[in-house]
């Protein structure tokens, strides 16, 4: 362990003389600390649940991926909620909300059930659904469960099938993933993991101190057991649900990045589109990689409104 330890502090020095660099602020730019200040929380029976709820109307959820939070969505919450109700969680394990002991706790299943329980808690019966990422896991396993309760789906780069699925990290569950994780939490491979995260996952990184901070600050917290789940249970053994996705007949939209190179939408696009019954005037491919809600948030937030 020792030998491994050092091998990650190596890494991390290498990789600290190129730190993320100082990109200006915007003005105006919301923090993290103020972000947080906004959200909620619900007592979900695994642990408390972290959310963000605003404005009135129609309701929106904005489902984050792995190992993102809520706080992906913070450029287009403001417009959304000026006509919307717009809830957007941190699903536990993540950003804010609580990160309790356990494995299984962390499963797709899991995470549908205790976003169901949410939306029950604030009596929303049926909403519009955008996900992203591994959101999209929990979110099939949503409809398992309760097939009527999303009424429109937008789809942002998002897993569906094994096709065009290449995750940036992928571990063997034991030893060497819980050191990893350990590593993050303690800020030791922090910055080396998230450089190679936006380096490979953003077209270009315009990511300033602040923008950062929201996706640092929950790792250095520990928040690192829903991740250490997802890189060495669900990339290595990815649940087949084309029988799911087959059966849904809502409007869909899908909005993704061209150049991604963790989800590739070519590699999947015609049988994503044939088994969800998509039209064409509902697929928008953007000049963009995997965070496309960083990249091209006013172009996402209209076309969700226009949907």
């Amino acid at each position: 362990m020792k030998k491994l330890i050092l091998i990650l502090i190596i890494q991390s020095v290498l990789f600290s003389c190129k730190p993320f660099q100082s990109k200006a602020l915007i003005e105006n730019q919301i923090t993290y600390s103020a972000y947080r200040e906004q959200q909620k929380s619900f007592d979900s029976k695994d642990g408390a649940i972290k959310y963000i709820d605003k404005g009135s109307g129609d309701v929106i959820v904005l489902l984050h991926g792995i190992p993102t939070s809520g706080w992906l969505y913070r450029k287009m919450i403001d417009e959304l909620s000026k006509t919307h109700r717009v809830i957007v969680p941190d699903m536990l394990g993540f950003g804010s909300s609580d990160s309790p002991k356990g494995y299984a706790i962390y499963s797709e299943d899991k995470h549908a059930e205790r976003l169901l329980a949410l939306m029950d808690y604030l009596s929303i019966t049926t909403w519009t659904h955008v996900m992203h990422d591994a959101g999209g896991l929990w979110t099939w396993e949503l409809f398992k469960k309760e097939p009527n309760r999303i009424n429109k789906l937008i789809i942002l780069n998002t897993i569906i099938y094994e096709d065009g699925f290449k995750p940036p990290i992928r571990f063997k569950p034991g030893f060497v993933a819980k050191t990893a994780m350990w590593s993050y939490r303690n800020g030791i491979t922090t910055n080396l993991m998230l450089n190679k995260l936006f380096k490979e996952g953003l077209t270009k990184n315009t990511l300033n101190k602040i923008d950062v901070e929201g996706y640092k600050k929950p790792l250095k917290e520990g928040k690192t057991r829903g991740m250490y789940y997802f890189f060495s249970k669900t990339c290595n053994d990815l649940t087949n649900y084309n029988a799911i996705v087959s059966k849904i007949k809502i409007p869909i939209a899908v909005i993704w990045g061209e150049n991604d190179s963790f989800l590739s939408w070519s590699a999947q696009s015609k049988t994503v589109s044939k088994d969800l019954n998509i039209s064409m005037e509902n697929i928008h491919i953007l000049d963009a990689k995997h965070f496309i809600q960083e990249e091209q948030p006013n172009i996402i937030t209209k076309i969700i409104l226009d949907f």
